[in-house]
């Protein structure tokens, strides 16, 4: 009997094993951008009902494991707001169970994450507890269904820092939280997790091991490329969002 699941074959997962590793060393490098990516290719091979749990709880594991690495840079008050927040998204869209059109939330994080990119900055109190907790419900509630949420929380932190390391490290640990009330929420909704255990175990350990690579690579550029390569991964996110969104509302004919 295979540990990996039977839908999967061995070149696939081999793939996206290395894939796992590659994407954790990008995020942890420049930023965001590689969870979005391994959700991506792993669309392409996984079950439908599997991608968003599967995705999750890897996810989970490859941003706990950043946020254990760069623990002495976690800005803890940001936390302590974003925190409530994912309890309280999480909680309304468990219990809620809706399913979004598809453009309407392509659309609408595409935009937003272009607007904290590229446009004037919001206002301070926007980053404050209220702020923050109100970022995090709104995040991840939509996460449960999109899975995607993530260059929009990254873009919402960056805001709020210039170190490179502390946006790496704060934003890890806010994605290390939004993605953990999914096990919880697929579990009740009967989604078999044990099924795909190993599978996501082993994924985990080749992103911790990608991000390892990818923080020691941080540390050979400073702020200022740091934010531009960030700004250009989350423009490059967004673009591909706007992209799917005009093709999910058939603007694209």
């Amino acid at each position: 009997m295979s540990l990996f699941p039977d839908v999967l074959s061995t070149s696939v997962i081999a793939f996206l094993l290395m894939a796992s590793m590659v994407t954790s060393m990008i995020t942890a490098t420049l930023g965001a951008g590689g969870g979005v990516l391994l959700l991506v290719l792993m669309a392409s091979w996984l079950p439908p009902a599997a991608i968003i749990p599967v995705h999750g709880m890897i996810q989970l594991g490859s941003n706990s494991g950043r946020a254990v690495l760069t623990r002495h840079h976690i800005d803890w008050k940001v936390i302590a707001a974003f925190a409530p927040g994912v309890l309280a998204g999480a909680g309304l869209g468990a219990w809620l169970l809706v399913d979004l059109p598809a453009h309407l939330w392509q659309l609408s994080i595409a935009l937003f994450v272009l607007y904290l990119c590229w446009g004037p900055g919001l206002p301070k109190a926007s980053f404050g507890p209220t702020g923050i907790f109100f970022a995090s419900a709104t995040t991840s509630f939509i996460s449960l269904f999109v899975g995607a949420t993530g260059p929009l929380v990254a873009a919402f932190i960056k805001q709020i820092h210039t170190d490179r390391f502390r946006t790496v490290a704060t934003f890890g640990t806010a994605m290390t939280l939004q993605h953990a009330p999914k096990a919880l929420v697929f579990g009740v909704a009967g989604f078999v997790f044990s099924d795909w255990l190993a599978f996501i175990l082993a994924m985990i350990a080749c992103g911790f091991a990608g991000t390892w690579l990818g923080l020691h690579l941080l540390r050979s550029i400073n702020n200022h490329w740091f934010h531009r390569a960030f700004n250009l991964v989350l423009t490059l996110l967004a673009i591909r969002l706007l992209w799917q969104a005009a093709g999910s509302a058939g603007w694209l004919g």
